[in-house]
């Protein structure tokens, strides 16, 4: 198997990336560095292989077969120990112009073992103002041996002097058959709990498996699901939003705890706590405490981002839901997300009008929008559940 092998239903985006890789061989095979494309951002909704796509062709860059899938080369990058490829995650809600200063130091220095110096940096759209404009320094004048290997949801959620730079590698929705019959082959999940999962994860791999083989996930959506008609009463609505809320809050820390403690008992270790013998100290040595504090800064940053995209997918579910209503409102020939609760669609459909779902899927946008805002998510949800019950009634600003 290539390194391509995990991206699916992206044939197209297969076919750029190889021929990419097989022109920056030949450019480095006569001395033509300087010729390649130095900034590349990968682009496509959640869960079509940003960061996949992205990877295997660092893989295929630093492959001396441009992709083999199986030698030291690929096979470190794939687990992230490849010495020249440096990996940006974000971890909070942000990514800051310290961060990124200290990133572009780093790459500006020479391969250690391979062609080029790789930076793969996920969720790209979320360094700050100030950030970007010291990432656009790098792109705009860099080494010759370095590329940068940008990750974004749409081109527009980087600045235009950014995406003006690179060449944009754009990746689409894999088709519901084409996820169900990885998670068939793959996975061994049977056929039509196979379609079953594709459908509800509308193209992402990821959230289908994990739909697929664990009954807890099945169970929290399933839960999301209720909502529309367990809305009966405003007691019911407040109820909803604070479930809803409360479930987003338990991902988080479920997510976050055991890689704190981690994190923190390393942290810890490096600085000498616990250490034993003449001219040691039991507990942190200069300069622990402020790492300590920065790394708690950090993590409690990386739980509200978790939280906030844990709610985030619980409204995608709910817009998912609504869709599907409006589809069939209309008699629609189109493929329900929802496919293995159409009942319960149907009777939603039947009990309102169609001006009353897109009523309802402009509460559950604007109640994305405030969140996205700071609004705190209790308010926020609570006035989404509300504006759901009575679709007539949908309070803007």
């Amino acid at each position: 198997m290539t390194v391509y092998g995990d991206l699916i239903g992206q044939d197209r985006a297969i076919g750029v990336l190889r021929r990419a890789a097989s022109a920056a061989a030949e450019a480095v095979a006569g001395g033509r560095g300087a010729g390649m494309t130095h900034a590349w951002l990968f682009t496509g909704p959640p869960g079509s292989g940003r960061s996949t796509a992205a990877k295997a062709f660092a893989a295929a860059l630093l492959c001396p077969e441009q992709g083999c899938g199986h030698c030291d080369a690929c096979h470190q990058v794939e687990v992230g120990s490849h010495p020249d490829v440096t990996f940006v995650r974000p971890e909070g809600l942000s990514y800051g112009v310290r961060q990124t200063r200290e990133l572009v130091l780093k790459a500006a220095g020479a391969p250690t073992l391979g062609r080029w110096r790789v930076v793969l940096f996920e969720d790209a759209d979320r360094v700050t103002e100030q950030a970007a404009n010291a990432l656009l320094k790098a792109i705009e004048e860099p080494p010759p041996r370095t590329v940068w290997l940008l990750c974004a949801p749409s081109a527009d959620d980087m600045i235009i002097t950014i995406r003006s730079r690179c060449r944009v590698v754009t990746l689409g929705t894999p088709s519901t058959e084409a996820v169900a019959n990885v998670l068939a082959t793959r996975d061994g999940v049977p056929h039509d709990v196979a379609l079953d999962a594709a459908r509800a994860a509308q193209g992402d791999v990821g959230r289908a498996r994990r739909l697929a083989l664990d009954e807890e996930t099945r169970r929290r959506r399933a839960e999301v699901l209720s909502i529309p008609r367990s809305l009966t009463g405003v007691a019911e609505c407040v109820t909803a939003a604070e479930r809803l809320v409360k479930t987003s809050t338990e991902d988080a820390d479920a997510a976050t705890t055991a890689l704190n403690e981690v994190e923190t008992a390393e942290l810890r270790r490096v600085y000498g706590e616990g250490s034993s013998g003449k001219g040691l100290n039991k507990g942190l040595v200069r300069g622990g405490a402020g790492a300590l504090k920065e790394l708690e800064t950090m993590q409690k940053s990386r739980a509200t981002r978790i939280k906030r995209d844990s709610l985030d997918l619980a409204l995608l579910e709910l817009m998912a839901f609504y869709r599907d209503v409006l589809a069939v409102q209309f008699g629609a020939s189109v493929e329900l997300a929802n496919e293995d609760r159409r009942h319960e669609v149907e009777a939603v459909a039947r009990a309102s009008s169609p001006e009353d779902t897109l009523r309802r899927t402009d509460a559950i946008m604007k109640c994305r929008e405030r969140l996205a805002a700071n609004v705190h998510p209790q308010i926020a949800v609570e006035a989404m559940t509300l504006a759901l019950r009575s679709p007539g009634v949908v309070h803007r600003g």
